[in-house]
């Protein structure tokens, strides 16, 4: 098992509010399916699109930062391409978050790097509703 593997447990038991970039309004997309069913689960998801106004019930805001400034995030649930997160890494460790989640297809060694050292755990390449109807079962 991998030392990913390993983190991807406690992160979903203690990271219970989820911060979510790029998160779409449209329910056809992946970034709403895997959000609505964390949300279903009892987690509270917050979501980071400049674009949008709510989605799934919540307000919207145009950045991590000010997402912070309302709510304590504990994980940061990236939907965006690879080249977008060094910027998104940077902002998850500044507001304080405990997570780095970046779903499957996205990876960025430097800003996975950089994240790990701040002390965050890191998921790269992975989908957030996967790893938790895999896991899930076996939180409190």
């Amino acid at each position: 098992m991998s030392p990913e593997q390993l983190d991807i447990h406690p992160c979903l038991r203690q990271c219970r509010t989820i911060a979510v970039v790029g998160l779409s309004p449209k329910p056809h997309r992946d970034s709403y399916r895997v959000s609505q069913y964390m949300q279903s689960h009892g987690y509270r998801i917050i979501p980071v699109n400049p674009l949008a106004k709510e989605v799934l019930g919540e307000r919207a805001y145009a950045s991590l930062s000010e997402a912070a400034q309302h709510a304590q995030i504990d994980m940061v649930n990236c939907f965006r391409n690879a080249q977008d997160i060094p910027p998104i890494a940077d902002e998850a460790i500044a507001i304080g978050a405990k997570t780095l989640w970046l779903q499957i297809g996205i990876s960025h060694a430097d800003a996975a790097t950089l994240a790990r050292q701040a002390g965050l755990w890191v998921v790269q390449n992975r989908c957030l509703m996967v790893e938790h109807a895999r896991w899930g079962r076996h939180l409190p």
